[in-house]
């Protein structure tokens, strides 16, 4: 009997973010939770649940700021308490747990002022 494989046939493969300070936001995006996979002198790979890859690309000319994509969590709380904990003696702090019509989400800086912001999840009960 063969397992039928119900999850969406797409998903996302790559997503780019390019920063002037690449092996600080590596080495904080590891933290944070990603898988490093490859890295280079103008580049590096991490990884993300379901096989998403963000690509992060030296360049001079980027602007700290919200980056383009947002994170998800299974318990918003218990990463909120971790990266708390983890990044309070660097002096970086996440944003308090705001609630949403959607989401609970909070925000969190890079060394080199990337805003990353954690959601809570909405996943479907179906496969994915």
């Amino acid at each position: 009997m063969s397992i039928r494989d119900e999850r969406p046939r797409v998903w996302i493969g790559h997503v780019m973010l390019a920063t002037p300070a690449l092996a600080e936001t590596r080495d904080f995006l590891a933290e944070l939770g990603m898988r490093p996979i490859a890295s280079g002198d103008d580049f590096a790979v991490l990884e993300l649940r379901g096989g998403t890859h963000l690509v992060l690309l030296r360049s001079d000319e980027a602007s700290p700021g919200p980056v383009e994509f947002d994170l998800m969590v299974d318990d918003i709380d218990a990463t909120h308490r971790e990266l708390d904990r983890r990044f309070a003696e660097r002096g970086i702090r996440p944003s308090a747990i705001e609630p949403g019509d959607i989401h609970r989400s909070f925000t969190i800086a890079s060394p080199a002022g990337h805003v990353v912001t954690f959601n809570s999840t909405h996943v479907s009960d179906r496969p994915v």
